[in-house]
């Protein structure tokens, strides 16, 4: 190959092309003449141009200025913390959670993701969070939409979800009419994530939380009803306590039979010297029988019909055994409750704050603030297109109006689009005749109806 073969000159190329020289000349001066005829047209149509401009620069205008303007919100969250088999066991959770969402799908493709960042992309992506937020903020009537499917195809045009793949930074942006709502509505996509992270977790120190809590929710029911017989029985017998209790009563009638013991001695000694009529000797008998009744009270009876009839507040020694077998019963119950109670307790405390290590945890970077400068709509640029668009089409307009000029009138394309046009303007006709009797009617029926109600007004004034 040399330089000749590389050089080529116009004639060479053209000749390549099976064109000559001057049939692309004669080519290229026909498309020159064309658009400098097409540019006189439009010169000399330049006062449609121009009021085609201004019109469409002031409906641009206007129609910018009643665009609702739009707020964006954005919240940064920090990557999850990357440890202890977090995010495996996150997919699993919603690979088991997610049936029919987008929640199912999401363990079988990042089981190969190295961070939770993914995982939390699809859940706030999720329609789980969307329909949490449509009810939180009523979106549908906000939005104006009659199906949830419409809601939340209006709600992810308003929201972008993104993570940086080098830093796994989550950036939430929520874009609103109201900076208030855009603002509210990114930090609930945060709570929605901590809530569903933390509900979807199935690590073991979750799993023993839950049967912690089962457990712990059983063992209180069996404590309180323990503990509501035994306060019951020690109610119903004044059995506070059974060991103290006896103890006491033993004292007690210990001391009362020394005193019985002492008067009796006192009694037979003044029997001996005094008659039996004698005051001081029938002062001591009286007290040597009181000493025998407390003693018989504190004592007890054997006999059915006493023990119906005894009153005493305190149960006798008699029934201190007895008593004593169910109390220590009933107590020691009361107890294993108790302690079985505060184990668990202490466990499930222990298990609560496992699982708080293993969750994965939503870090916030920068919380979202209501914003103070619209983000939309771009009201220069808006405005701008709608008058070169305004531009184009009256050129088109003026273009296509002068081509049609031209065409022959007896051209059977031209004969077919006046006919076309022709049946277009009659059937718009033939409907607005319909609307129009059809307006006539329900006006004609809304008079009568009005003439019958003041008809029959005026028949009720008359009468009155």
């Amino acid at each position: 190959m040399n330089g000749n073969e590389l050089v080529r000159t116009p004639v060479q190329q053209a000749a390549e092309n099976g064109r000559s020289p001057r049939a692309n000349a004669v080519n290229a001066q026909r498309v020159r003449e064309e658009r400098i005829a097409r540019a006189r047209i439009l010169w000399e149509n330049r006062r449609t141009l121009a009021w085609s401009i201004l019109c469409g620069f002031v409906f641009s205008i206007v129609v910018v200025l009643l665009l609702p303007k739009g707020f964006e919100a954005t919240t940064k969250l920090m990557p999850p913390e990357s440890g202890s088999g977090n995010g495996t066991a996150l997919m699993a959770a919603l690979a088991t959670h997610g049936t029919g969402s987008m929640l199912g799908g999401l363990a079988g493709e990042l089981l190969g993701a190295k961070g939770s960042g993914p995982v939390f992309v699809e859940i706030l992506e999720s329609r789980t969070v969307a329909d949490r937020l449509i009810e939180e903020f009523h979106l549908s009537h906000e939005y104006s939409t009659t199906k949830i499917e419409y809601t939340r195809k209006v709600l992810e045009a308003h929201t972008k979800i993104t993570e940086d793949r080098k830093s796994g930074v989550i950036t939430i942006t929520v874009t609103d009419h109201q900076p208030w709502r855009a603002a509210a509505m990114a930090q609930a996509y945060v709570g929605e994530l901590d809530r569903l992270v933390s509900q979807l977790s199935t690590s073991s120190a979750r799993r023993e939380r839950i049967f912690l809590e089962e457990r712990l929710k059983t063992v209180k029911g069996d404590l309180d009803e323990a503990a509501t017989r035994f306060s019951e029985f020690a109610s119903k017998n004044t059995a506070i306590d059974i060991p103290a209790q006896g103890k006491a009563m033993v004292e007690a009638a210990a001391v009362l039979q020394g005193q019985l013991i002492a008067a009796e001695a006192e009694a037979s000694g003044l029997e001996k010297i005094y008659t039996v009529n004698n005051m001081r000797v029938k002062a001591l008998q009286a007290r040597i029988g009181e000493l025998r009744e407390q003693l018989q009270k504190l004592g007890g009876s054997t006999s059915p019909a006493e023990v119906r009839n005894d009153n005493s507040l305190y149960p006798s020694i008699r029934k201190l055994p007895l008593l004593g077998v169910t109390y220590a019963d009933l107590y020691r119950r009361t107890k294993i409750e108790e302690t079985v109670y505060e184990l668990l307790t202490q466990q499930y405390e222990l298990a609560k704050v496992q699982e708080a290590k293993e969750i994965p945890s939503v870090k916030v970077l920068d919380s979202a603030v209501a914003p103070t400068v619209k983000s939309s709509p771009h009201r220069v640029a808006l405005t701008w297109c709608g008058t070169a668009l305004a531009f184009c089409g009256a050129a088109a307009w003026i273009l296509l109006r002068k081509r049609w000029t031209e065409i022959d009138p007896t051209d059977p394309g031209r004969l077919l689009a006046e006919e076309v046009a022709a049946s277009v303007v009659l059937s718009t006709r033939r409907f607005a005749a319909v609307g129009s009797v059809a307006r006539g009617a329900v006006t004609r029926s809304w008079g009568r109806r009005n003439w019958r109600a003041n008809a029959e007004t005026s028949e009720t004034k008359a009468d009155a």
